[in-house]
């Protein structure tokens, strides 16, 4: 199964970014940063039709399998870069319906980059309720943090923990 890594960040090249990197080691996947897109706001009224949303989507869809989305811990949730990625999966279940449906059977899961170990109890329910609505299958999510120059040690063994669960899907 083909695997991408989507990071949802304020800053392109930041802790996130780095963590993703070490993820991508450990994982034969692509990488795709969002602020590098033009994706604006959800319109009710989809007057956003001409950005970068839906043909990412599309190729998305048709390219991969296996979702990991990734993003800093902003107030306790995910970034406003990757909440409005998220706000404009609305347009494949209202608009572009048979978009929408291929959703259905892909894999999804999520990383947290934090400051520290702690970690949010509410800060995947986004992300597993996402992908249930959207009929994927929800793979798992991982708190990561890095507070130095270095990502440590523990945070190297959970995203091999990580990786091993991805990588059992196929």
């Amino acid at each position: 199964m083909k695997k991408i890594i989507i990071q949802g960040s304020s800053r392109s090249k930041g802790n996130t970014f780095d963590i993703t990197q070490a993820l991508k080691e450990k994982l034969d996947c692509d990488y795709i940063d969002l602020s590098t897109k033009n994706i604006q706001l959800f319109d009710y009224e989809f007057k956003n039709q001409e950005d970068d949303f839906l043909p990412l989507i599309k190729e998305l869809l048709e390219n991969y399998d296996v979702f990991i989305f990734a993003s800093p811990v902003y107030w306790y949730t995910m970034s406003a870069t990757l909440k409005i990625f998220f706000d404009r999966f609305t347009d494949c279940v209202l608009k572009e319906k048979e978009l929408g449906r291929k959703f259905e059977g892909k894999h999804m899961a999520a990383l947290c980059c934090g400051s520290s170990e702690d970690e949010i109890d509410s800060y995947f329910i986004p992300f597993r309720e996402s992908a249930k609505y959207l009929k994927m299958n929800y793979i798992g999510d991982v708190h990561t943090w890095k507070d130095s120059d270095e990502i440590d040690e523990k945070v190297i063994h959970k995203l091999q923990f990580f990786s091993n669960l991805i990588e059992s899907q196929n």
